[in-house]
């Protein structure tokens, strides 16, 4: 009878790696970059993560209705408003309503917001950061960049910054607004 199981649960990890796999998102545990994963933008196109190869990148879970919504969207736009053009910058957004349901919106609810905010930076379907359905672009971060009390994502507005190799080279929290990244920035551009 286990045999049985353990063939089962070897069948059953081999057809997720397969569907993962299929759907360009390599197993996080393996991935060696960013750009072994794809995400859906918020319009619902797949985006093959391979696209922002040679630009600094920063990656952040947003919301819509928390504290920190306002001087993040803010400063995110400034942030690429100074950097995308002359540096290459590309800010990649992810809509997370795992804290406080704080970004209950469909997509068409987020863009609309993102419109009235003026995002200019691109934005992908909102996912999971924690727990089970953990999106494995964010799993990955994740493990390249622990946080100090844990891997997990603590709150909305947790910050990766990757480099033009598609390396995670740093991890901000929530309580580090976007203008306090400028030099950290600059060092990878």
């Amino acid at each position: 009878m286990l045999y049985v199981c353990l063939y089962r649960f070897n069948i059953l990890t081999l057809a997720i790696a397969v569907v993962a796999a299929m759907s360009g998102n390599k197993d996080y545990k393996s991935a060696t970059s960013i750009y072994d994963f794809t995400a859906n933008s918020i319009k619902g196109e797949e985006v093959p993560l391979s696209n922002y190869k040679g630009h600094v990148c920063l990656i952040v879970n947003v919301a819509s209705k928390c504290g920190l919504t306002p001087t993040n969207y803010k400063e995110l736009n400034e942030l690429y408003d100074e950097y995308a053009e002359s540096k290459g910058l590309r800010i990649l957004g992810f809509p997370c309503n795992q804290f406080n349901g704080q970004e209950p919106g469909t997509s068409e609810e987020i863009c609309t917001f993102a419109d009235r905010q003026k995002v200019k930076f691109d934005m992908f379907e909102k996912i999971n950061v924690n727990g089970d359905n953990t999106h494995p672009l964010w799993a990955y971060l994740k493990k390249e960049q622990g946080g100090l009390l844990g891997n997990f994502i603590k709150w909305n507005f947790t910050k990766f910054i990757v480099d033009k190799e598609g390396k995670v080279v740093e991890r901000h929290g929530p309580n580090v607004d976007p203008h306090k990244l400028k030099d950290s920035l600059e060092k990878y551009f």
